[in-house]
């Protein structure tokens, strides 16, 4: 979120930022756009003009629980999967619980995500639920019981690619750089300048952090489960 000026007045307008790992395992910055919300007519935008520019197929998306972003997906690309980030699930389950109990429900949240399946995650949270129950967090175990599908989606994919795929830590890295240098500036005088800068500190982090050399994602580990499930 940044504010820009808008017909004489300031306003706060969100930078809606989409990055990916191609065919190779690289990391390639992929689009980004300005809106006025995160709502889903905003991420539709950005998604429409990912396609038009030939991203065909996307096998995966992880992000938090943007209604905007979760409703736009299946209408551009609705054979990916989606995965709901596990730091900003667990954020949301923890909102429900108080502070002299946030330690003990946060062991047991990392305690799902621990299981060697999703099918074990899932009998995991359905323990977990029933204990913060028993704890007297039932506002925070509905909220487990509602989200806990979403959140396993990556064990569909190789294991050593878990790690990178059940967080948008990756994202948020970026994010967090934007973040540090839009706040010296404080209210653009218009979104395109906003969009310049950053779009320059994404190229930035892009050219000194991510490495042509090394790989993020070694997508023959992919390629590889999927032939075992063709054949």
């Amino acid at each position: 979120w940044l504010k820009r000026s808008w017909g004489g007045e300031m306003e706060n307008v969100s930078v809606l930022v989409a990055i990916g790992v191609n065919e190779h395992g690289f990391r390639e910055v992929l689009g980004v756009v300005e809106g006025m919300s995160e709502s889903k007519d905003s991420w539709l935008e950005l998604l429409k003009n990912l396609y038009s520019r030939g991203l065909e197929k996307i096998d995966l998306t992880v992000s938090d629980k943007s209604k905007g972003l979760v409703e736009a997906l299946p209408e551009i690309y609705p054979a990916s999967k989606w995965q709901r980030c596990l730091f900003h699930f667990h954020r949301n389950v923890l909102a429900k619980v108080s502070h002299s109990k946030k330690a003990t429900a946060a062991a047991m949240l990392k305690a799902i995500h621990a299981q060697e399946s999703a099918e074990a995650a899932t009998r995991k949270a359905i323990e977990v639920a029933d204990a913060l129950e028993s704890m007297k967090l039932a506002a925070a175990a509905a909220v487990l019981r509602e989200g806990v599908s979403e959140s396993v989606t990556y064990y569909r994919f190789p294991r050593k690619h878990h790690r990178s795929i059940r967080t948008n830590n990756m994202l948020e890295r970026i994010m967090k750089e934007i973040r540090r240098r839009t706040r010296v500036v404080g209210c653009f005088p218009d979104g395109k300048s906003a969009l310049m800068l950053a779009c320059a500190r994404l190229r930035y982090v892009a050219s000194k952090s991510w490495s042509d050399s090394r790989v993020y994602l070694d997508m023959k580990l992919l390629a590889e489960e999927n032939e075992e499930k063709s054949a």
